[in-house]
């Protein structure tokens, strides 16, 4: 009997993608064949493993805040541009069929509904993504329901947890040209219509040793507090992945001279960390240079974040990739631009005018800074309600869970998760919001 029950759910498709393919428009490698021990990605109590959470907090009267709800910040406008495309001309909802969000299940990893009034969600799997990312997302739906009970709105919609877009603009543009499948994912470019949504890191990345969001944020900043702004090394500094499928980081590497370049290029070796148990790879370490480089790898890269959180002044390569958040960055206000055209010297170049004008550089670190204090998971889950519930409105049918689907819940999650993963999932859990969202500021167009 335990034989058969552990080889049906060996053949039960769960969030760690162990017996399903990986993404084939993704070229890195993928972990398959470990079958969860015991698990399945269902919410009836006998595959309920693992203790649930502790209850919610009681959550203090929303009302009582309601008449004073603070402004979202600017980015937030992006989110009606982002679904423009599914808007009717005379403004109204009702420009998303069924028919239409399930001709993107050919780009999509998964689909997920929320029913019930924001008290259900239901995953049907179609391709296993890197890592624990499926798990996380999934995760971090969750955790929005239980922030907002009662508020999340009914949704159906596809999710890709690969990095690049994929809707292109000009297929799905012009007279004649097919509507474009609303398609979730981390990032977007001003070339696709791929809708952005937070990343699975703010919950934790546990592959690499990097806390949930509001934790590591902490971390950092008290790291940078470390080093006062004159003491610090005078020159750039990066440390990252080069072999990522990315001419631009393959490109920085001959950058790597503080004398010629101003600039310190320094590779990083996952596996080698991993076997030092992480210890030369702490963000919170890392914040001894004036200047930090940021360079998209495959696509976006999560260490945005954490390069604008150490204060020192940013400097991005030109960045083609948008996630939710990028969108409120200003050049030369918060982050400083450096070109992809010759690189090397643009580096050099904003780190000889920040050294001749420090007090300056400094105060764009410290707004850079500021503008990731700003994004806090508070901010993080309005920016997905308020998606999630403009999205809603395009919706001209009642969502209803496939029967290829699988419920999830906390205790499903926690279930399939290892002791290593469950550690971030719990310490990221959330808590019912004490006072409303954010309120949405004006169309950006």
């Amino acid at each position: 009997m335990s034989q058969a029950y552990d080889d049906a759910l060996s053949r039960t498709r769960t969030l760690l993608g162990h017996n399903l393919e990986p993404t084939p428009w993704h070229p890195f490698p993928h972990d398959k064949g470990r079958p969860p021990p015991r698990a399945a990605l269902r919410c009836a109590s006998y595959l309920s493993c693992l203790p649930p959470l502790s209850q919610p907090k009681p959550a203090a009267a929303v009302a009582a805040n309601a008449s004073r709800p603070r402004r979202c910040p600017s980015y937030f406008a992006a989110i009606r541009r982002d679904l423009a495309p599914w808007r009717r001309r005379d403004g109204g909802g009702g420009g998303i069929t069924r028919a239409l969000v399930e001709s993107g299940r050919h780009r999509a990893s998964m689909r997920v509904t929320i029913t019930g009034g924001g008290t259900r969600l239901h995953v049907d799997l179609y391709y296993a993504c890197v890592q624990s990312r499926a798990l996380f997302t999934v995760w971090s739906l969750l955790q929005l329901m239980r922030r907002y009970p009662g508020r999340v709105p009914d949704v159906d919609l596809m999710f890709d947890c690969m990095d690049r877009p994929a809707i292109n603009r000009t297929e799905h543009t012009g007279e004649g040209a097919p509507p474009p499948p609303p398609l979730f994912r981390y990032c977007t470019t001003r070339d696709h219509f791929d809708i952005p949504f937070p990343d699975w890191s703010f919950w934790g990345w546990p592959e690499t040793h990097i806390e949930p969001w509001t934790r590591e944020f902490r971390s950092i900043k008290q790291g940078s507090r470390r080093v006062r702004w004159p003491d610090r090394v005078p020159t750039a500094y990066w440390k990252g992945n080069p072999d990522v499928a990315s001419p631009l980081r393959l490109a920085l590497l001959a950058c790597n001279d503080t004398n010629l370049w101003r600039a310190e290029i320094m590779r990083q070796n996952w596996e080698e960390e991993a076997k030092s148990g992480y210890q030369n790879s702490k963000l919170s370490s890392q914040c001894t240079h004036r200047y930090k480089i940021y360079a998209e790898g495959f696509a976006w890269s999560v260490s945005l974040k954490y390069i604008l959180s150490c204060g020192s002044m940013a400097l991005l390569i030109d960045p083609l990739y948008q996630d939710f958040f990028s969108r409120g960055l200003e050049p030369r206000v918060n982050h400083w631009p450096v070109s992809t055209v010759g690189t090397c010297e643009s580096i050099r170049d904003a780190v000889e005018w920040g050294n001749a004008h420090p007090e300056e550089a400094e105060r764009v670190g410290k707004r850079g800074q500021r503008l990731m204090q700003e994004l806090g998971m508070d901010t993080v889950y309005d920016y997905m309600l308020h998606l999630l519930t403009e999205y809603a409105a395009l919706l001209d049918f009642r969502p209803a869970p496939p029967h290829s689907s699988q419920e999830a819940c906390a205790g499903s999650v926690l279930c399939l998760a290892d002791d290593h993963q469950r550690r971030f999932l719990e310490a990221s859990a959330a808590y019912p919001a004490t006072a409303g969202p954010c309120s949405m500021p004006p169309s950006d167009g």
